[in-house]
């Protein structure tokens, strides 16, 4: 099984850590083949000190694989200095064995299951950090990073089964920074680049974080926060029954 859940914001959220046990206790039925994903600000890599450390052996310790895609809320400096290796067909950086960055503008075959990777966003609190110690210009993708991405899909037909991404496509961006009182102005060229994306290919379900809510925004648009779902749920489904622990950003 794969499930997918949103911004977890590292030791930040240490009081309500959704995935533990008690929070969560089908938890404890997973395997290393079952996997969970985080949409992005997963947040554990940050400093690389005592308190990364403890939190990543906790998520090793967990008896599923932890992947997650980039938020803007992430050390990329750190990041990028992770050892690089493939898994299920796309890059990843190995942050600890079973605790993998989804790494952009790939493509992963997850037990028959494809999934497009896209992390990255843009930061409306930069003003309030500082640069290189709690914000880094590489929140937004590259231009390289779009090409690959554009590769990747281009390998297959445009055509996956579900997409992961921190920040939304460009339309829905921007009903949602008006809703949340965010600056927009137009948007950015990776919500442009999104907004590409999801006029081009065909998908089931695309899941980002970034907004900190839980809901759809429309049939095939789910924004993800503090819910954990099986990443085939189907709306109908979800409004009959909701699934995670029944709370809201």
């Amino acid at each position: 099984m794969i499930y997918i859940t949103g911004d977890m914001h590292g030791a930040a959220e240490y009081g309500r850590n959704r995935l533990s046990f008690h929070s969560w206790p089908l938890g404890r039925e997973l395997t290393r083949d079952d996997v969970v994903i985080v949409a992005g600000d997963f947040g554990y890599v940050w400093d690389g000190g005592n308190t990364d450390a403890y939190w990543l052996k906790w998520l090793e310790d967990r008896p599923w694989t932890t992947c997650f895609v980039d938020g803007n809320h992430e050390n990329h400096g750190l990041l990028a200095a992770m050892p690089e290796r493939e898994w299920c067909g796309g890059r990843v950086h190995e942050v600890r064995p079973h605790v993998l960055h989804l790494m952009r503008g790939q493509v992963f075959d997850i037990d028959g299951i494809s999934v497009f990777t896209m992390g990255g966003a843009s930061s409306h609190d930069r003003a309030w950090r500082t640069e290189g110690e709690s914000w880094w210009p590489e929140e937004l993708p590259s231009d390289a990073e779009r090409e690959e991405a554009r590769a990747s899909l281009d390998s297959r037909g445009w055509n996956v089964d579900y997409v992961i991404t921190h920040e939304a496509p460009l339309d829905i961006a921007d009903d949602l920074c008006w809703e949340c009182n965010r600056p927009f102005d137009g948007g950015d060229a990776h919500q442009a680049f999104l907004q590409e994306v999801d006029g081009r290919l065909s998908y089931r379900t695309w899941f980002f974080g970034h907004y900190h809510d839980d809901e759809w925004r429309d049939d095939r648009h789910r924004l993800i926060y503090r819910d954990i779902v099986p990443i085939d749920v189907c709306r109908i489904d979800e409004d009959r029954e909701p699934i995670g622990d029944g709370s809201h950003g």
